[in-house]
């Protein structure tokens, strides 16, 4: 017996699935990052979007609510990929002026890769009349695109002048 061809629907609980693996990987991983880190206004912003990241979580939760599934992720190698990644600049820089740039960097990836999924989830909560949904889903891009500006700000202030120097 054939299986019924997956849809729209299904396509975004695979998608946020997706990204509660990867908050919760990323949940995991900042800490670890905020302590590498050189710089003290980098180790804030680091420990600042943890806290971000533990809202981040319960509002995807309240969203697998609303779609009547149970929270849980999937393994998600995009964001695997991007943290080993983190971790051999953390190893391979850790006596540089480099380290905080790599470090940066390496968060900013995860950013924009959360920007693109959220971005993403909302056009389809959208198409699936998923209303409560969207501002959840929002909230969290909001906060992930202020996240990317903040690091911005310090790898353009000081983080990398000091690389370089």
């Amino acid at each position: 017996m054939p299986s019924q061809p997956k849809d729209l629907n299904d396509l975004f609980h695979e998608t946020l699935k997706d990204i509660y693996f990867a908050e919760k990987q990323i949940l995991r991983a900042l800490p670890k990052m905020a302590h590498k880190a050189n710089g003290e206004q980098l180790a804030q912003a680091f420990e600042q979007h943890r806290t971000e990241t533990e809202g981040q979580i319960e509002r995807l939760e309240k969203v697998f609510e609303m779609i009547g599934k149970n929270p849980r992720g999937k393994t998600c190698d995009a964001i695997m990929g991007i943290i080993d990644e983190s971790k051999e600049v953390m190893e391979d820089f850790a006596n540089s002026d480099a380290l905080d740039a790599g470090i940066l960097a390496a968060a900013q990836a995860v950013e924009h890769y959360e920007i693109s999924r959220y971005g993403t989830l909302i056009a389809w909560a959208e198409q699936l009349g998923l209303s409560d949904a969207v501002p959840l889903l929002e909230e969290t891009l909001a906060e992930e695109r202020r996240t990317d500006v903040l690091l911005s700000k310090l790898a353009l202030a000081s983080i990398n002048v000091k690389a370089a120097a």
